[in-house]
């Protein structure tokens, strides 16, 4: 009996043993088997070298300098060590300072940290050469090769392309590869196709033993990025900060064929490369406390009333009613009555009936009250939309403004306010609530010098292949048509005795068709009987200035747009930018020889 149980008992011992080897060795082989692979099979991210950006003609706006970062062992305790590492790096590099390599020591390491600590996240290539050599042969430190953003033309066309910064934990959350390379895409190009530039990151795997000693490098998958190439010039990007000077505000030369543009600028601009390791809290609180505001592209994120560069899409609007023609003549006077109000012209006027070539070559006011009121502002903003108003342009660059279309159903909306016809009035000379961006306007000038609608935009090439934009033809044979006494007046505008810039435009060597704008920032009071002059207005108290052209008149190729903030009149700040772009176009082969000016 005892015997047979002592044999039961070995039985089920050995059932249960048995059971249990072909449960680890046959259900769960795959299981430990992925395991097993997992301790001798090393996984390692390879970050991806950012992407280029160049000019049109292949000159550098972004690239990536090479250097090294120096890293202290992790977790060292006796302090004495720290310092002697540090103090070999201050004997290499005279101009670092030893204090605060061992804050940033101290602040990065932690008992759970592993890896090596960074003290010093880049020194240039050739600085680190002559002491590479030294440095390599101390145990506690380690230096690795590095690229760093930098931006050769430093503060030209910096709304433009942009710059890096360094990558938070927000960032890498929402790309991990940000966590590898340790940048973002921070403004301009470099933050609306920061994907392309930064692209995707490699692997490799590698067999190691138990103590990670590499065996064999298994697999290999290179990272990747694009270079990608503007449609900007630098030489005229650089000539067009020239001709702007000293003054605030923004411009654009865009090549109509399809929305390239040639060069653009926000005024006053500012140096990215300090931005790429970290701006100081000085140099932060400069640039946010200067009045001017360099930080902000006025390109696409400021908004202005238009005022005057409106009164083209203001006619197109007339005529789309129905109830005023291009021939219709309406009277020009020094102002318009409406409910105990004198809405007033620009200046003091005579009496006279005009056209809208007319009214468009001396930018009369009341032309365009009594158009306005004749018409409403429901058949008004319906054409301001059409012609690019109250919506993004589509132009590449991050947060760009929708702008204000004023209307009925926008007021209700957004200030829970009725329209009056007081609102006409003033939406019709581009005052009141309506507001643009210089993008938008130099956009809706193109309609009128080319019939199309176009997308502006800053890429032209990625990896070598170009990126096709196509115009799209959305006006109907009508609007074509009318289009045409638009043109017309504002070739007035720049070419015949009474136009607004016919003296400022006169220097340029090509035929130009413009518009200019004074936009108000400051209201006048209906007790004032005669209109203060701009130039006796304290400067921010002065009106915008705008003057926005095409050229050659006979067959359109280029808008030039441009906006002087408390410029006082379009014309006179700047008209000159605009001409002497024009002449700069010339000089260097943009514009054909044949479409030059006859000389006299």
């Amino acid at each position: 009996m005892r015997m047979r149980i002592a044999f039961g008992v070995l039985i089920v011992v050995w059932t249960v043993l048995l059971t249990r080897v072909y449960y680890l060795s046959i259900k769960t082989g795959d299981y430990y088997a992925q395991i097993a692979e997992q301790n001798v099979l090393k996984t390692e991210k390879i970050p991806p070298i950012r992407g280029q950006i160049l000019d049109r003609r292949g000159r550098p706006l972004a690239v990536n300098k090479l250097g090294f970062s120096v890293l202290i062992k992790h977790h060292i305790k006796k302090q004495e060590i720290i310092d002697a590492e540090i103090a070999a790096l201050v004997e290499c590099f005279p101009d670092l300072n030893a204090t605060k390599l061992a804050r940033e020591y101290k602040r990065n390491d932690s008992p759970y940290n592993q890896d090596f600590v960074e003290v010093i996240d880049f020194i240039d290539y050739d600085k680190m050469l002559t002491s590479f050599a030294k440095l390599s042969f101390r145990e506690n430190l380690e230096i690795r090769p590095i690229s760093k953003r930098f931006y050769p033309h430093n503060e030209l066309a910096s709304h433009v392309v942009g710059y890096v910064g360094r990558a938070n934990l927000k960032d890498v959350e929402i790309d991990p590869t940000a966590k590898l390379t340790g940048q973002m895409g921070r403004s301009g190009v470099e933050r609306y196709y920061h994907e392309l530039l930064q692209g995707e990151s490699g692997e490799r795997k590698t067999r190691v033993t138990a103590l990670n000693q590499e065996i064999e490098q298994v697999s290999y998958k290179k990272p990747s990025s694009s270079d990608i190439v503007l449609t900007l010039d630098m030489e005229l990007q650089e000539y067009l900060a020239e001709a702007f000077g000293d003054q605030v505000g923004a411009a654009v030369v865009m090549d109509l064929r399809d929305g390239a543009i040639l060069a653009a600028a926000s005024f006053p601009e500012y140096d990215l490369n300090p931005f790429v390791t970290g701006i100081s809290k000085t140099q932060w609180e400069e640039i946010m406390e200067n009045p001017d505001h360099p930080f902000t592209n006025k390109l696409v994120n400021s908004l202005y009333p238009p005022g005057s560069v409106v009164k083209m899409t203001m006619g197109m609007a007339f005529f789309a009613s129905g109830k005023i023609a291009p021939t219709t003549r309406i009277m020009c006077d020094p102002y318009y009555e409406l409910g105990g109000r004198k809405f007033r012209n620009w200046r003091d006027w005579g009496y006279s009936n005009m056209t809208i070539v007319d009214a468009l070559r001396e930018s009369c006011d009341t032309y365009f009250y009594r158009g306005a009121h004749s018409v409403g502002i429901d058949v008004i903003t319906d054409t301001l939309v059409r012609f690019g108003f109250g919506s993004k342009t589509g132009v590449d660059l991050p947060n760009e403004y929708v702008g204000v279309a004023p209307g009925r159903e926008w007021k209700r909306a957004r200030l829970r306010q009725p329209w009056y016809q007081g609102d006409t009035l003033n939406t019709s000379i581009g005052q009141g609530n309506f507001l643009v961006t210089p993008m938008q306007v130099a956009k809706n000038t193109a309609y009128f010098a080319s019939g199309l609608e176009v997308t502006p935009h800053f890429l032209w090439k990625v990896n070598g292949e170009e990126v096709k934009f196509e115009n799209r033809d959305v006006l109907t044979p009508a609007e074509k048509s009318q289009i045409e006494y638009v043109r017309k007046g504002m070739y007035e505008v720049a070419n015949v005795q009474g136009g607004t810039a016919r003296r400022t435009l006169e220097p340029a060597n090509v035929v130009i068709g413009a518009k200019t704008g004074s936009a108000q920032v400051v209201g006048i009071s209906q007790t004032d009987k005669k209109r203060i002059k701009e130039e006796a207005m304290e400067y921010y108290q002065r009106s915008h200035a705008w003057i926005t052209t095409y050229a050659p008149f006979e067959a359109p190729r280029y808008v030039v747009t441009v906006l002087v903030e408390h410029g006082a009149h379009g014309g006179g700040a700047g008209g000159p930018v605009a001409a002497k772009i024009y002449n700069k176009l010339i000089e260097m082969g943009y514009i054909e020889e044949k479409y030059l000016k006859k000389k006299k």
